[in-house]
Order: structure tokens, then C-alpha cells, then sequence
């Protein structure tokens, strides 16, 4: 049986997601086991993380500089918002190397469910911005949910007095995708979204 400090370390890592019981005990042994290796250099860089890292003022990416880097970077285009629930949408964006615009995050998505109302968003962050004459396109890029495409059109409805072009992200068949194995919904979605070759 583990003591006190090892399971107090068990239990924290098995918040984490994707790591329940069993992988937090295989973690947690395997940084006792290598402790110089891992346990303190990962010590050093989780205090780090949490003294340097915050939400930055203009888009809501983290970053330990503010404005973040993606804010500041002179060759990104400043015309274009792509607009997205959270910071792991951003980071999923950014590895895509597709979008060169700027980004704002909205913080999560409408969900009546969850209590999560126009107010506990960073919309009203959003429609200023839009007002802004350098913004001429906003890129609605929120999952195809019930959730994300509510979210979608109360902001289009919001961003309708700006002047700016409101897009959203196309649906459907993904690259490499067979079409048996999609749902009927993504199929629909991609027919509708169809474009001439």
C-alpha cells in the first residue's frame, strides 16, 4: 500500500483527462522511479506554468506573454477572427497551419443544459471587436453540435450589425474518409455543402 504522499499524487494525476486510476498509479510510480529524470524537471516546469502562463487580454489563447504570440506576430493577418470555444480549438487550428488570421476564444459554447448563457461568454469581447474597421471576415469555427451550431447562429445574429462577413467551417466527408462509414449526418451535411469539381 502506497503512503500518504504517493496516493495524494495518485489521486491528483487521476484528475487529469484520460488518466483514470490505474494509469495515474503507473505515472506516479514511474516519476518516483525517475525522479531526477522527470519528477523535478516536471515539478519545476508545472510552477513555472503556473506563475508565467495567463489568458491574454486580446484573443483568450494562453501564453506566457501578453499579448499572446499569435496576437503579436506582425505576419499574421489582422482582417480575418476565427472564432472558437476553447484554447484546445486554437491549439488544433495552429497545428493545421491553414489559418494565418487572429483568434478569439469564446470560453465554451451556449448550453441551456450546462446553465452556460450568452453572459458567460466573451461575446460581447467578440462583438467589439467586429466593430473594429480593420475586421472584414469572422470565421465561426465551432463544432458540428447541436451545442456549437446554436452557438453559431446566435453569433451570427449577434455579429449581423457589424460589418463584417460572418463564415463558418464546411461539414462533411473528412479527407480519407469512406463514405460508408460516416453517419448519416455528416453525409447530409457534406451533400448539402456540395461544390462543383
Amino acid at each position: 500500500m502506497p503512503g500518504p504522499a504517493i496516493e495524494r499524487l495518485i489521486h491528483l494525476l487521476a484528475k487529469l483527462p484520460g488518466l483514470g486510476p490505474r494509469s495515474a498509479r503507473r505515472a506516479a510510480l514511474t516519476l518516483v522511479k525517475r525522479r531526477e529524470a522527470l519528477m523535478e524537471p516536471l515539478v519545476e516546469a508545472l510552477s513555472e506554468a503556473a506563475a508565467s502562463i495567463r489568458a491574454c487580454p486580446l484573443c483568450g489563447n494562453l501564453d506566457s506573454q501578453e499579448p499572446c504570440a499569435i496576437c503579436a506576430d506582425p505576419k499574421r493577418d489582422p482582417s480575418v477572427l476565427c472564432v472558437v470555444a476553447d484554447v484546445a480549438d486554437l491549439w488544433a487550428l495552429e497545428r493545421s497551419g491553414a489559418f494565418r488570421g487572429r483568434y478569439h476564444v469564446l470560453g465554451g459554447i451556449l448550453s441551456a443544459l450546462d446553465g452556460v448563457g450568452p453572459d458567460d461568454l466573451a461575446i460581447a469581447a467578440l462583438v467589439a471587436r467586429a466593430r473594429a474597421p480593420t475586421i472584414t471576415e469572422i470565421v465561426l469555427a465551432l463544432g458540428a453540435t447541436v451545442a456549437g451550431q446554436t452557438t453559431a447562429h446566435y453569433l451570427a445574429d449577434r455579429l449581423a450589425e457589424c460589418q463584417v462577413t460572418v463564415s463558418g467551417l464546411a461539414h462533411g466527408v473528412p479527407v480519407g474518409g469512406e463514405l460508408d462509414y460516416l453517419d448519416e449526418g455528416t453525409l447530409a451535411a457534406a451533400l448539402k455543402a456540395r461544390r462543383p469539381v
